[in-house]
C-alpha cells in the first residue's frame, strides 16, 4: 500500500497513539534527565514543522524539525509505530524531513538521540543518510546518554 506524508498539527485527536508510544519508548531505558522529547503541545509551535505519515488514513509515523536559527534546524519526535516497522517508513519520513528542511532554506539539520540499544536502528538510519557525530548544539550539553549528529544540506 502507498502512504502519504503531510504537514499536520501534532495535537490531532488520531495522533494520540503515536504520541503515547513515542513517550513510552523514550522513557523505556533512558534516565529522565536525558530525555529531550517534546509533547504534542510543545511541538505545536510556529517554528516547528510537524509531519505525519499515513496509510489509508491511519497515522503510522511522525517526524518534525525545529528551527534553531535561519540556517539550522533540529529533528524532533521521529517515531514509527512498532507494528509498522521494517517497511521503510523511517527512511521515508527522514527523506521527507530532509527535503522539507532544504525547501525551507535550512543549510544544516542536527539531532540528538539516545546511546541505549533501543536507538541502534535510529543511529544507523541517520548515519546511512549522511549524518555525522557532532558536539552538543543549541541548549544541549555533554550527556553520556546522548549522541549528537548533524548533516549539511546545502
Amino acid at each position: 500500500m502507498a502512504w502519504t506524508i503531510a504537514r499536520e498539527r501534532p495535537t490531532g485527536a488520531d495522533l494520540a497513539l503515536l504520541m503515547e508510544r513515542h513517550t513510552a519508548d523514550m522513557h523505556a531505558d533512558t534516565p529522565p534527565e536525558s530525555i529531550h522529547m517534546m509533547d504534542a503541545s510543545a511541538l505545536d509551535q510556529p517554528h516547528i514543522a510537524f509531519f505525519v505519515l499515513r496509510e489509508s488514513g491511519t497515522p503510522l509515523a511522525m517526524g518534525a524539525y525545529k528551527r534553531i536559527d535561519a540556517s539550522h534546524a533540529e529533528i524532533k519526535s521521529m517515531h514509527v509505530l512498532s507494528e509498522a516497522r521494517g517497511r521503510g517508513l523511517s527512511k521515508a519520513m527522514l527523506d521527507h524531513l530532509l527535503a522539507e528542511a532544504r525547501r525551507d532554506g535550512f543549510a544544516r539539520l542536527s539531532l540528538e538521540t539516545g546511546i541505549q540499544p533501543t536507538f541502534i536502528a535510529a543511529r544507523a538510519l541517520y548515519a546511512r543518510a549522511g549524518f555525522v557525530d557532532c558536539p552538543p548544539f543549541e541548549g544541549y550539553h555533554d550527556d553520556p546518554n546522548s549522541v549528537f549528529m548533524t548533516k549539511m544540506l546545502a
